[in-house]
């Protein structure tokens, strides 16, 4: 099912295409696989790459916020350079502006610490990536439409 592709574009006060997915992945490939994922379900075009764990943080509680650029979800990679992935989890939660964001950990680590630390810090889901293209795309479709087309967050 293919629901995204009929959302509605949103724009903030400058005109700017608004954010709708902010994508926290440090590796390229896996990013490149993602961002294709998400075209190949018309979401891409609303999708703002961070690539280490202290840009995420000044983008999501600063530059971003200060833009209008509220998110719809973060998908956040557990091992990023700078800040890991957790720390920007704990941050992000502790935060009034940003603690009602859903984000979506998506992650390759199958640790059981991690899935807890994750749930602890008020992550929303814990997704492992798969292996094989066809259910990674699957993945994200099932993510980008859960997330973006039935879920209610509060001060959207």
């Amino acid at each position: 099912m293919n629901s995204t592709a009929s959302l509605p574009q949103k724009e903030t006060k400058m005109n700017e295409p608004l954010v709708e997915i902010v994508l926290v992945e440090d590796n390229p490939n896996d990013v490149e696989l993602i961002m294709h994922a998400l075209k190949q379900n018309h979401v891409a075009n609303k999708v703002k790459v961070i690539r280490d764990g202290e840009e995420a943080v000044n983008y999501l509680l600063g530059e971003g916020l200060a833009k209008g650029r509220r998110p719809k979800f973060i998908l956040l990679d557990l091992k990023l350079p700078k800040i890991s992935g957790l720390e920007v989890l704990k941050k992000i939660k502790s935060s009034q502006q940003t603690k009602y964001i859903p984000v979506v950990v998506l992650t390759s680590s199958r640790e059981e610490r991690d899935i807890l630390d994750s749930y602890d810090l008020g992550a929303n889901s814990y997704v492992t990536k798969p292996v094989d293209f066809e259910q990674f795309s699957y993945a994200l479709n099932q993510i980008g439409y859960y997330w973006l087309s039935l879920n209610e967050c509060p001060m959207d």
